[in-house]
This record gives C-alpha cells, sequence and structure tokens, in this order.
C-alpha cells in the first residue's frame, strides 16, 4: 500500500501579540523594558567605571543576591533594576574612593529569571523572561510547536515546600480557540512541557481514491468519515451503505463494524470513531 502523509496542521494565531511581545533572548532587556528588569541571583553583569579600568569588572550575583567589587567588598544588589545599581555604585564609589565617577551596569545573563521549555517545540532549552511572559510567549520564543504536538502542554510550577505542581493546558484552547484563561503568566523555575504525540496508522482500502495507509497522530485520529475524505474521498463506485471496519482487540481478536456512511453524511447517525490500527474497507456497489 501506498503511504499517505497527512499533515497535522497547528494554527496560531499571534498577530495580536506582534507588537507587544518583548524579545525573550535579547541581552538588553533591561533597555527594551525601560530599566525595568530587576537583578536576581545567578545573574551576569559588566560594571564599567569610567576613566578606572581596573574597577571594570564582569561579576556573577551570589544565591545570596550580592557581588564583590573592587574596594567596596560585598554589595547587595538583588532587586536593583540595572540603573539603580548605577546610582548604588555612584555612592558607594563618591563616599569611598572617588568624586564623580560615571558608572554603566549591563545585564549579560539573566539566569534568575529562566523557564525550560521541553518537548514538542522547535527549540528546546532554557529562555529568559523580561518582563511579564505568557505561555504563547515562552512557546513562541521557543520556536513555536512541532507537528507531533500532544494534546497537552504542562507546566511544572515549584511551590514553596519544594513540590511541583503540574498545571495542565489543552492546546487546541490555546493555539486555536485563543482561550484567554489558558495562557497563563510563565514564573520563574518554572518547566514548560509540551506532550510529544506519536504516528499511528489507519488502513484505508477498496474503492478509496488514494488507498493505503494514513499516518495520523494519535491523539487526534479521525473519523471514520475524515479518514475518507483525508483519503481522497470515495470513488463513483464506492458502497457508501456498507463501509467495513477491522478492528484488533487486545487479545488478537478481530471485531467487524459494519457502518452506513450515507446516514453519517445525512446526519442520521454519529460518525465513527476510529482507533490505532483500524483497517477501513469500501467495497464495489454492483448497479
Amino acid at each position: 500500500m501506498r503511504k499517505i502523509a497527512i499533515p497535522v496542521i497547528v494554527t496560531i494565531c499571534l498577530c495580536a501579540f506582534a507588537l507587544s511581545v518583548p524579545p525573550v533572548f535579547g541581552r538588553e532587556g533591561q533597555e527594551v523594558l525601560g530599566g525595568g528588569y530587576r537583578i536576581g541571583a545567578r545573574d551576569l553583569l559588566e560594571i564599567r567605571v569610567f576613566g578606572q579600568d581596573k574597577l571594570n569588572s564582569t561579576v556573577r550575583v551570589t544565591e545570596q543576591g550580592k557581588i564583590t567589587f573592587p574596594y567596596l567588598g560585598e554589595v547587595p544588589v538583588e532587586g536593583l533594576t540595572a540603573s539603580e545599581l548605577e546610582r548604588r555604585l555612584v555612592q558607594l564609589l563618591e563616599k569611598n574612593l572617588y568624586r564623580n565617577p560615571e558608572v554603566s551596569v549591563r545585564i549579560l545573563e539573566f539566569q534568575s529569571k529562566q523557564v525550560s521549555v521541553l518537548g514538542a517545540v522547535a527549540k528546546q532549552g532554557f529562555i529568559e523572561l523580561i518582563g511579564r511572559q505568557t505561555l504563547l510567549q515562552v512557546i513562541t520564543a521557543a520556536g513555536g510547536l512541532m507537528r507531533d504536538a500532544g494534546k497537552e502542554i504542562i507546566v511544572f510550577r515549584q511551590q514553596p515546600d519544594g513540590t511541583s505542581s503540574p498545571l495542565r493546558i489543552v492546546v487546541d484552547d490555546l493555539m486555536q480557540k485563543g482561550d484567554p484563561t489558558s495562557n497563563i503568566v510563565i514564573e520563574p523555575g518554572d518547566t514548560v512541557m509540551v506532550q510529544v504525540d506519536k504516528s499511528v496508522p489507519i488502513y484505508i482500502s477498496g474503492e478509496i481514491k488514494n488507498p493505503g495507509v494514513l499516518q495520523v497522530l494519535k491523539s487526534r485520529i479521525p473519523t471514520l468519515t475524515q479518514a475518507i475524505i483525508q483519503a481522497g474521498g470515495f470513488t463513483e463506485q464506492a458502497r457508501k451503505g456498507k463501509v467495513i471496519v477491522t478492528r484488533r482487540e487486545d487479545r488478537g481478536n478481530t471485531k467487524k463494524f459494519e457502518i452506513d456512511v450515507t446516514r453519517i453524511q445525512s446526519g442520521k447517525d454519529k460518525d465513527f470513531q476510529l482507533e490505532e490500527n483500524d483497517a477501513v474497507f469500501v467495497s464495489k456497489t454492483w448497479f
């Protein structure tokens, strides 16, 4: 049989967000946000003092929220913006060493405000949170969803007692329906896991324009009429009133279903939900 690749399209409507989403990977995030980013533990800072090369340094903020600066020793910096830290260093240097020093602070790495994004996204790894970021913005920064994305996105969030609480978001609610309650705000330390789906076969043969194997995602197995459409539809000689679906059960037994597709098409019967490895056969009508 010929394989028929059936793409699963995940539509992401981002037009409304495009103008409001700040760059997530930019190293100049504090400038983009008007200096609003607040320094935290593990951030990497570049500090320059004009005309005083011996004071220039690149330092990592400790877990206690401090840096060690030449001649000043330990300086608390956690919770300050880059501009606020510049003013603090100016005050300390004026008090102890220099007159009218000019200090610049640049945040090179935003380690304290990271989330990890894993699973069915284009770019797995850590993403820096610059300001307030939603789930949709974080997924966009990770390159978007892959074709094998499952039905759910799970956000693992650390609780004060050390436990991790999972938040489950339905992909269709977020991406297609635009449900605002699904587009939650992501917090530093969150882990965003996009479920990875797997491809499963549906076999279709007989009076179908493109018989073969439909490769579909397990979380999105089509109904009988959907599978027939994906395979090109019925031929003119198809016996639509007696379509046979053969299903293999767990113990190796097989079960057959005889379905009148004309009744489904007319709205008299509910569409028949296929399962993994189902075999659909459409016979030929003789009149």
